[in-house]
Parts: C-alpha cells; sequence; structure tokens
C-alpha cells in the first residue's frame, strides 16, 4: 500500500516539474510529501530489520 502512494506520488511529481518546473510550488510541496512518503518507508524498513536482528540473536 505504501509502496503505490509512493510510485504515485512520484509520477504526481514528475508531471508537476514536466508542467511547471522544478521550483514551483506545486513541484515543492509535492516533493516534500514524497519524502514524508519515503522516510516511513524506511522507518518501516528498518523496524523490520531491527526485529529480525532481535529474533535472530535469540535463537
Amino acid at each position: 500500500m505504501l509502496a503505490l502512494k509512493i510510485e504515485l506520488k512520484r509520477q504526481q511529481m514528475i508531471h508537476y516539474a514536466k508542467e511547471y518546473g522544478f521550483t514551483a510550488s506545486q513541484t515543492v510541496k509535492c516533493s516534500q510529501e514524497l519524502d514524508v512518503l519515503l522516510n516511513k518507508q524506511s522507518q518501516q524498513q528498518l523496524h523490520l530489520l531491527e526485529n529480525q536482528n532481535k529474533y535472530s540473536f535469540a535463537q
């Protein structure tokens, strides 16, 4: 679900960049929203790795 949101936001940002330019407010705002989604994905992946490490050491 998150991966899909990221891809849709990325496509939207590319559209805005082509339509309005890289520094347009719409593009920048969309880029910031994409950053939030990517950070959320990184956090989820980090938690998964941390949990895997906990269980591998416990065995």
